[in-house]
């Protein structure tokens, strides 16, 4: 491992460790809340596509009903989906959901910082240069996440995370770490696209149909 990424992965282990701890409190009071509020599991876990191509399923805290992808707009979701519930509504609008994803970063399957986890479907459509998000480590934030988020369109994401594989360094880590906590504290930045509605990377905005979020993204 190249030296570089040695203090990558300490940063991972150390933040996640420490993160981990901190939130345990706020966990178990999203979890009651979230049994209480629907029947279901406190976590939703869908398969996601990681660094070479490897299959892993990241924790995250259930934010719609159970099944959730079995009805309605499936494996997409808008902003105004009933299928989302009222504490789902508060955990997505903070960011609360992807916490848990820190259990995914100590086991070594996340970083802290990469490209967001990809679904299968969308990795089977993606040409060579696309790919190449997938020489890193997924990140529960991201280059980005912190600019644009869903606002852009899947081709801008994926060019950003391209040119994060190519211009890494523990600096910019360290920048996208501190600029997420005011994207996702502050200004709730691009947590969905224009009107409400996200690219679902197959259909352009223009398409009937087009513009749903992937569900768990």
């Amino acid at each position: 491992m190249q030296p570089g990424l040695v203090g990558k992965r300490i940063l991972d282990v150390v933040v996640s460790s420490i993160g981990l701890t901190i939130c345990a409190p706020l966990f178990a009071v999203a979890a009651a809340a979230i049994k209480l509020d629907s029947p279901g599991p406190v976590f939703f876990r869908q398969e996601r596509i990681g660094k070479g191509g490897q299959p892993f399923y990241p924790y995250k805290f259930r934010t719609m009903v159970a099944n959730a992808e079995r009805i309605g707009l499936g494996l997409n979701v808008a902003q105004d989906d009933p299928r989302i519930t009222r504490v789902g509504r508060v955990l997505r609008h903070w960011g609360i959901d992807e916490l848990p994803q820190l259990i995914n970063v100590l086991k070594g399957e996340m970083s802290l910082v990469g490209p967001r986890p990809t679904l299968r479907y969308q990795v089977e459509q993606y040409d060579a240069f696309q790919r190449r998000r997938l020489e890193v480590k997924p990140g529960i934030t991201g280059w980005a996440l912190v600019s644009g988020r869903n606002r852009l369109s899947w081709e801008e994401r994926i060019k950003l995370d391209v040119w994060y594989v190519d211009h890494w360094s523990f600096w910019l880590d360290l920048k996208i770490l501190f600029k997420t906590l005011w994207v996702v504290l502050v200004t709730h930045e691009g947590v969905y696209g224009e009107g409400g509605i996200n690219d679902d990377f197959t259909r352009s905005r223009a398409e009937p149909g087009a513009g749903k979020r992937p569900l768990g993204a």
